[in-house]
Parts: C-alpha cells; structure tokens; sequence
C-alpha cells in the first residue's frame, strides 16, 4: 500500500504492516467524517473525528473497510496473527465471521469494543465481517 490511507468505491484502504517507523496521517476526508491513521510493524490505529474505530497489534495492512450502522466488513493482512478491537455500539450483540467461518456473537464492552484475534501471515488475506445480531 503506498499511502497510509485511501478510500475507492465508498471504502477505506489503510494501514501498512510493512512499515518499520510508526506513520501518521491526519484529516482524511471520507464520507463526512475526518479520519486519521497511525500505523506500522508494530501497530495499525484508525480514528473517525477523534474517536476509536479500529486497532491492530502488531500492525496491519486493511482493505475494503466498510462501516455502517449495522455491520463492519474489511479485509486484513499482517506479518502475523493480530488482535483486533473494533469501536462499535456499546453493549451490542454481533455474529463475527472471520474467512467465511462463523465464530458465533460477542457482546461488546460499555464503551463498544470489540476485541478478537485472527490468524495472518504474509501472503494470506482474511476476511472479517461483524454483523449486529
């Protein structure tokens, strides 16, 4: 990915696990919101008007990221396996599928975190799709 951010088709490409120093980018314009993006090996962090919406350790790389009232869905790579938080409705219910796979509901924390844990490597390129019950 050249850019730390960009957007094609309604969707938002960010992230780049490849990086070996951390990279900012501020003020992104998308779809009525500001977004800003800090990422590397270490970390990938997306924020929409300075608040919480998606987190990697170690970084990713994320592709098609979509997000509606009712659903996020996107596509991750990284170096290796990585957790993921998602910023979204505090005490929701979602069906998390990872590659097609069902991994049944979570309940997000009181201030809508999500946390889950999926398997990468390089080369392989994941689907995740988290869907309000």
């Amino acid at each position: 990915m050249s850019a730390v951010i960009s957007q094609k088709n309604s969707k938002l490409f960010f992230g780049d696990h490849t990086l070996p120093e951390k990279t900012k980018e501020k003020d992104f314009a998308f779809l009525g919101g500001s977004f800003s993006v800090k990422t590397y090996k270490e970390i990938t962090k997306l924020e929409r008007n300075e608040q919480f919406v998606y987190e990697s350790v170690p970084g990713t790389s994320v592709s098609d990221f979509e997000m509606t009232g009712e659903k996020v869905s996107f596509f991750v790579e990284g170096a290796g396996d990585a957790e993921i938080t998602l910023g979204l409705l505090p005490e929701t219910e979602y069906r998390i599928t990872v590659s097609d796979r069902d991994f049944g509901t979570m309940k997000t924390n009181l201030g809508g975190k999500l946390t889950l844990s999926v398997e990468l490597g390089e080369g392989k390129k994941v689907s995740v799709l988290a869907e309000k019950a």
